[in-house]
């Protein structure tokens, strides 16, 4: 069996009993426990990856990404910490040779309802991101990244709405839905069921073939600003234009060139 190189990207508004923004927050009494199950969700991931004979690492991508405990996770998983200056954001470095993408605690994007927290990069200065005309997630704009290396994205756990969308995004994805959102209130599944179910299907996603991921020529790119004076100044970009006071778009050659765009108005 050849062995395989996987890149996990995870994320903390989609964990399991992850309910309210103070739960996402360090310094905040409620992080511990939501910092606590992030890990657990990773390591249970990358015990399916190492118990199937390949390799995994992984990027802590919420906030200051520094929230997952490295010491729990099973031996030989390499963390990747803190921020490049890297347009992959979430899922930086994984253009060097990786086979497939997983992505764990992942959460709804802006412009939908299916999560309490549910946002798209930014909760303070996007309302929601389109990619052709269609709602998109940090899921959407990670994934789209990663293509451009030919690396497919082959499992998702997080909210039930998030799993809806990238089953509709990937046909074929393996999915975990271990929490519901309704309204500002989660309706979870046990953390260790939460757990279990991660490790059976990551399991299953690195045993199954997955096609190569196909790009588009141009993606037109839609971000509907929460503050005027941030889609103004999008206009400092070449080729920005605004649809109304609140709204940038920009058609774009590459997931690259998307994320520089969006980067600049999130920085």
């Amino acid at each position: 069996m050849e062995k395989k190189l996987f890149f996990l990207s995870a994320d903390i508004e989609g964990v399991t009993d992850v309910t309210h923004w103070d739960e996402t927050s360090k310094g905040k009494e409620d992080y511990r426990e939501a910092r606590e199950q992030m890990t657990a969700e990773v390591a249970a991931a990358c015990q399916a990856i190492l118990d199937s004979g390949h390799e995994v690492i992984v990027r802590d991508g919420h906030s200051s990404a520094r929230n997952i405990i490295h010491a729990k996770l099973p031996r030989g998983v390499k963390l990747m910490r803190g921020w490049d200056c890297h347009p992959g954001s979430m899922v930086a470095g994984v253009e060097n040779g990786f086979d497939a993408l997983l992505f764990v605690g992942y959460h709804s994007p802006g412009g939908v309802g299916y999560n309490p927290l549910s946002h798209t990069m930014s909760s303070s200065t996007l309302a929601y991101v389109k990619i052709d005309g269609r709602i998109a997630s940090e899921f959407t704009i990670n994934r789209l990244f990663a293509a451009q290396y030919g690396v497919p994205a082959i499992f998702l756990s997080g909210d039930k709405g998030m799993c809806m969308l990238a089953e509709e995004e990937v046909p074929g994805i393996f999915t975990v839905a271990v929490k519901e959102g309704m309204g500002d209130s989660t309706f979870n599944m046990h953390p260790l069921d939460a757990c279990d179910a991660i490790y059976e299907q990551v399991r299953k996603a690195v045993k199954a073939e997955h096609e190569k991921p196909v790009l588009k020529d141009e993606y037109e790119l839609e971000i509907r600003c929460i503050h005027h004076q941030d889609a103004k100044d999008a206009l400092k970009i070449p080729g920005v234009k605004l649809l109304d006071d609140y709204t940038v778009y920009y058609k774009a050659k590459t997931p690259t060139q998307m994320n520089f765009v969006r980067s600049y108005i999130t920085k």
